[in-house]
C-alpha cells in the first residue's frame, strides 16, 4: 500500500496514487433557503457532504482501467484523507463523469483521467 495515497481504497481494493486530489465540504440547503428581500440570507442548512476532485496524469491503459473499473459501480465505498477529520475515513460516494484524453496510443498513455466523487448521505 502507497502510505502518501490519499485514497486508502474503493470498495476494499487498492488503487493508483492521483496526480491531484481536492477535498471539499459543500453545504445542502432546504428547499426554502434563500435571500429575503431585506438581503438577509437563510441558509438553512440541513447537512454536508464531502467531494472530492481526483486526476490521475500520464496513465498507462492498465492504471486506467483499473482506476475506471474501481469508480464504475453506482455507489462505491472509499477509504480517503478527509480534511476536517484529520484523518483516513470510510463513506459512500457516487461518481460523477469520467474524462480521458488519449495522449500517445502508440505508447500507451492516456493524457489524465479525471472525475469527481459525491458523498451520497449528506447527514
Amino acid at each position: 500500500m502507497d502510505e502518501y495515497n490519499p485514497i486508502r481504497s474503493v470498495d476494499g481494493f487498492e488503487i493508483p496514487c492521483p496526480s491531484s486530489y481536492q477535498w471539499k465540504l459543500e453545504d445542502i440547503s432546504s428547499s426554502d433557503a434563500g435571500r429575503t428581500e431585506d438581503t438577509v440570507m437563510d441558509k438553512k442548512r440541513i447537512g454536508q457532504i464531502v467531494g472530492i476532485d481526483l486526476e490521475w496524469k500520464n496513465v498507462s491503459i492498465e492504471d486506467a482501467a483499473t482506476i475506471l473499473k474501481a469508480f464504475n459501480p453506482e455507489y462505491i465505498k472509499v477509504c480517503y484523507l478527509d480534511a476536517k477529520q484529520g484523518g483516513y475515513i470510510t463513506s459512500e460516494f457516487y461518481v460523477g463523469n469520467r474524462n480521458a484524453p488519449l495522449y500517445n496510443s502508440a505508447l500507451g498513455v492516456w493524457q489524465s483521467i479525471k472525475f469527481n466523487i459525491i458523498e451520497r448521505d449528506g447527514r
